[in-house]
């Protein structure tokens, strides 16, 4: 199964894409992830990349279209993918669909996780991360043992600085101007499942498995 995961920050797709990849056994990728692999392993679009990203520039979508397709093709995503933080804007999501075209795979499920203002400032403000290995914690929801240091290496947990409330606003705002076109491009196609992501994480994950096995 060939899934897409969307929502605001906040919203948890961190969590359920944990779910999925456990759930079918498919491979989760992340762009950001991706763009940083291909940094440090210096692949010719990573050294492009990073040429673009030490003077300050956007990698263009043209390069991180080369490598979405890339990690595509790749042995462990015969069986389907788990695809998070792409696309962002109509533009790359007709991409990824003449993509997915061109490697024969599809996609099937696009989740979509809603949740209202209130709930979204309560998660990202209360947000707490692992400055060495980059755990995630909430000082109401995930709390670690001891208060302020990360539960699996002991060092000290810090809030990063975009988790404000106007920087919540801003990615918003964002969100609403570049992914709600590309939303509306894959619900065209019947495509998008609407989750309530403000209910419990179970109930949630329900929701998704249930969506995911029709």
């Amino acid at each position: 199964m060939n899934i897409l995961i969307m929502g605001p920050a906040g919203s948890g797709k961190g969590t359920m894409s944990d779910y999925i990849v456990k759930e079918f056994n498919i491979p989760h990728i992340s762009t950001g992830d991706m763009l940083r692999e291909n940094v440090k392993n210096q692949t010719p679009l990573g050294i492009q990349a990073k040429v673009l990203m030490d003077q300050g520039k956007l990698v263009p979508d043209d390069v991180v279209n080369a490598m979405v397709k890339e990690r595509l093709l790749q042995d462990d995503c015969k069986n389907g993918f788990l695809m998070d933080g792409f696309p962002r804007t109509l533009n790359q999501a007709q991409a990824l669909e003449e993509i997915c075209a061109t490697i024969g795979k599809p996609i099937d499920k696009v989740i979509n996780l809603e949740v209202d203002f209130d709930a979204l400032a309560t998660r990202i403000t209360g947000r707490r991360v692992c400055k060495n290995c980059k755990a995630t914690y909430h000082i109401t929801f995930n709390k670690p043992i001891v208060e302020g240091i990360c539960d699996i290496c002991g060092s000290p947990l810090v809030q990063r600085s975009d988790d404000t409330i106007e920087q919540l606003k801003v990615r918003l705002q964002e969100h609403e101007k570049n992914t709600k076109p590309a939303l509306e491009f894959y619900g065209a196609k019947g495509l998008v499942q609407d989750i309530d992501a403000s209910a419990p994480m179970e109930t949630v994950w329900a929701s998704i498995k249930s969506a995911l096995g029709k």
